[in-house]
């Protein structure tokens, strides 16, 4: 039956993979292993010569270090402008910096580049767009959401509603939905109830957890799923839909999250620049 987030801002993780081999003729690297840690895709970088590693996070929009870990190998970068940092329970300022050293490249890395993982076995590989056509292999809706600019993917949730959640590599649990769509179905009064806290990129918040009996995404149905809402009167950053200032673009209704709960069975090909989405069960 059937969760890529920080090293400090909210995330994806600073720079990617000088551990990857070349593409080979056949235009596809070498799987390289990762880490596993609570939920959350480690992989290898170098920084400035030092050996880390980063955390994969396809809900990140921008790439970030740990400040503890600048400060613990005496780095200093130049600063850039500050951003806002916006996590599932606050949005806070942070500092940017420039020409960070690394060895490889950063977010758009993967936008050049179809992206495999299997979860399974914890490996990781490269493919060249001229490869595979992921398009035509696609079993998952997913595309790139117009106002957000995250991944999306279409999930059907106790065959009663489908609905648009981020796809959150970073997010170690299974979904997380707004607390109006499950008022909407009544799930918390049909479901087992769980209070919790969880912790975001910026702060801590309280949560309810229930197991949804069954969701469908592509062509698989998972039993039992792990299910966080924020609590009542809990404010909560789950992308909501709206248009940028200025701009005829508007995004969808997105209605949660999705994380490695979910995802943790599959053998899961992403194509970030064509918004395609392919799925496995080994």
């Amino acid at each position: 039956m059937f969760k890529l987030r920080y090293l400090c801002l909210r995330f994806l993780c600073l720079s990617f993979l000088c551990f990857f081999s070349l593409l080979s003729f056949s235009g596809v690297t070498e799987w390289i292993d990762f880490k596993l840690v609570d939920g959350h895709v480690k992989i290898p970088v170098i920084v400035s010569g030092i050996d880390g590693y980063a955390i994969l996070d396809t809900g990140a929009q921008v790439n970030s270090i740990n400040s503890a870990f600048m400060q613990k190998n005496g780095l200093e970068f130049s600063t850039g402008r500050k951003v806002k940092v916006q996590g599932v329970y606050d949005t806070k300022t942070r500092k940017t910096y420039n020409n960070v050293p690394v060895n490889l490249l950063g977010a758009g890395f993967f936008s050049k580049f179809v992206v495999q993982l299997d979860y399974p076995k914890k490996k990781i590989r490269l493919i060249n767009h001229d490869a595979i056509n992921l398009q035509k292999l696609a079993n998952v809706k997913m595309q790139f959401d117009k106002y957000s600019r995250q991944p999306i993917v279409n999930v059907r949730l106790n065959n009663e509603n489908t609905v648009w959640l981020v796809l959150d590599t970073g997010n170690s649990g299974g979904l997380m939905l707004k607390r109006t769509t499950v008022q909407h179905f009544d799930w918390l009064s049909k479901f087992e109830i769980k209070d919790g806290i969880s912790n975001g990129v910026n702060a801590s918040g309280i949560h309810q957890v229930f197991r949804l009996p069954v969701i469908k995404i592509g062509p698989y149905e998972l039993e039992n799923v792990l299910t966080n809402v924020p609590g009542k009167n809990q404010s909560a950053n789950l992308s909501s839909q709206g248009r940028q200032l200025g701009s005829r673009m508007k995004g969808k209704n997105i209605k949660g999250l999705l994380g490695y709960d979910v995802l943790k069975h599959f053998i899961v090909t992403l194509d970030y620049q064509g918004g395609h989405m392919h799925i496995v069960a080994p």
